[in-house]
């Protein structure tokens, strides 16, 4: 069944059953990481013919969100394991990040979104990243978060920047720059 209704007066349960608002600082972080997702896959789709390698990589993007999301989700130990990110997957972003920038011109000014759909939808996805990091950074002002969660959520709008640029640059269209 798809409602319980137990939402029904503002509150929701976190990962361990403790029930919360529905505006606590830690449901506004994982719900934001899940809005990300949504606009990940969306970029993901619109790249599918084009990249699929960078299609693969960000179908394995968003099962590390659903990592993020289910550490923010958890406010104590658990008497089971959780899932966890891979070691490897903030560098797997910073290897993405280096491959990608040897290709692209360098720059001196800000980029004004835009290009084409999917790089466009990169730089949808990096903003919703930063509010995410935001989230993420006000919630650990209250209470513990995995450093790997906010490396992970920092460096991932790092890569979702240069991806948008790529996606202009590979297409040989002009990037729009604010100078």
């Amino acid at each position: 069944m798809i409602y319980t209704k137990t939402g029904d007066k503002g509150t929701t349960s976190l990962v361990g059953g403790t029930r919360v608002l529905k505006c606590d600082d830690r449901v506004e972080a994982y719900g934001t990481v899940d809005e990300l997702n949504s606009h990940v896959g969306l970029l993901a789709e619109l790249i599918r013919q084009d990249e699929p390698h960078y299609f693969d990589f960000l179908k394995q993007v968003q099962h590390n969100l659903f990592i993020v999301q289910t550490l923010l989700a958890t406010e104590k130990e658990l008497p089971y394991e959780l899932p966890k990110l891979a070691d490897t997957a903030v560098t797997e972003l910073e290897h993405a990040i280096d491959h990608l920038q040897e290709s692209l011109p360098k720059f001196r000014h800000f980029i004004i979104p835009g290009g084409n759909v999917a790089s466009t939808q990169c730089h949808v996805c990096r903003t919703v990243c930063r509010r995410a990091e935001r989230c993420i950074v006000r919630l650990a002002q209250q209470q513990p978060v995995s450093e790997e969660v906010s490396r992970y959520v920092n460096r991932l709008s790092d890569f979702l920047f240069i991806l948008s640029r790529h996606l202009v640059v590979a297409r040989g269209q002009e990037e729009s720059f604010f100078e």
